[in-house]
């Protein structure tokens, strides 16, 4: 089986070591690391591993970690443990050349470490979470790639992001809705999951009770269930996420908006978080916590977040992924 590409995130943070830790912990199934050689050298001896570049087809194997270094950064420019501008624009390089790779064939999936946004924004980049960046490389239209949480016993997929409610409740749609709902029954297929079941968030409160408290279920969640089962999904009617979250037969959720979805996964996962971009084409998978500037370096930091992400692909057919 081909193996999976690992993108150290900011080279400042703790992204190199969790990843160093996650190959020796993986052996024969590791990751091949795509970063800056430089960044990954020390986390990778502190680890008993012998850093070597990665060749094309290169098996895995225990005490090697294999490494594509993309050569933004010399030695001399890591500033672990800070903020720097650079640091951000090598981050968003990582993934770039990660998913030309993953594209060109030969890797099954992307697995990203922690980013700091203040460090890419620094760098003058825009970038609003890794979903828009995943459309942009694949060249599939922004809108229809959606970012997904795994944790704490559940898979919740969102609709929208890093925009503002107002903004949200703007861009929703019977077809933005019906998109992310096949995206999400697509993603859990691939993830091994036969047959799943989708809960669907309403917009407001009660998923508007009848139109009690607004009409935008009405006009938007409604239609787009009736559309999401007319293509063969199994999904529920709009349902108010707080009575939809204790029904124990759902496979995964659609959430309608940014803290809709992302605080009940935190809560129950906290730090073992798992992001997910589904409907790229590209498995594309990243950390759910920040970079910990303030333990980089030390030799203390819990990779177990990155092996989770990584651990989601061990059963996921090639096929089916690429989807």
């Amino acid at each position: 089986m081909s193996r999976l590409l690992l993108s150290t995130g900011d080279p400042n943070g703790i992204g190199p070591e969790i990843a160093a830790k996650a190959v020796a912990r993986l052996g024969t199934a590791a990751p091949v690391i795509v970063g800056d050689r430089c960044a990954v050298e020390g986390p990778a001896e502190a680890c008993g591993l012998r850093v070597r570049e990665a060749e094309p087809g290169a098996i895995a194997e225990a005490g090697v970690c294999d490494v594509i270094d993309i050569g933004v950064l010399s030695a001399g420019e890591l500033r672990v443990g800070q903020v720097r501008a650079e640091a951000g624009a090598a981050t968003i390089a990582y993934a770039r050349a990660a998913v030309r790779l993953a594209s060109g064939g030969g890797f099954r999936g992307i697995v990203a470490g922690p980013h700091s946004e203040t460090a890419v924004r620094d760098a003058g980049i825009s970038f609003a979470g890794y979903p828009p960046l995943i459309a942009e490389l694949t060249g599939v239209p922004e809108e229809r790639v959606f970012l997904m949480l795994v944790g704490g016993g559940l898979r919740v997929a969102h609709v929208t992001l890093h925009v503002s409610m107002a903004e949200s409740l703007r861009r929703l749609s019977v077809e933005l809705v019906t998109d992310a709902g096949l995206a999400l029954h697509r993603a859990l297929e691939s993830m091994g999951i036969s047959a799943p079941r989708l809960g669907m968030f309403g917009i407001n409160c009660h998923a508007s009770e009848g139109g009690l408290f607004g009409e935008d279920d009405r006009r938007i969640t409604t239609p787009a269930a009736g559309r999401l089962r007319a293509a063969g999904v199994d999904i529920s009617d709009p349902v108010g996420a707080d009575v939809l979250l204790g029904a124990p037969d759902r496979d995964g959720y659609l959430a309608m908006y940014h803290d809709q979805g992302h605080i009940p996964v935190k809560l129950l996962a906290g730090r073992g978080a798992v992001a997910i971009t589904i409907g790229a084409g590209v498995p594309f998978s990243s950390v759910g916590h920040g970079p910990a500037f303030d333990i980089a370096g030390q030799g203390t930091a819990d990779p177990s977040a990155l092996l989770s992400a990584l651990s989601l692909f061990e059963n996921t057919p090639q096929e089916a992924a690429t989807r």
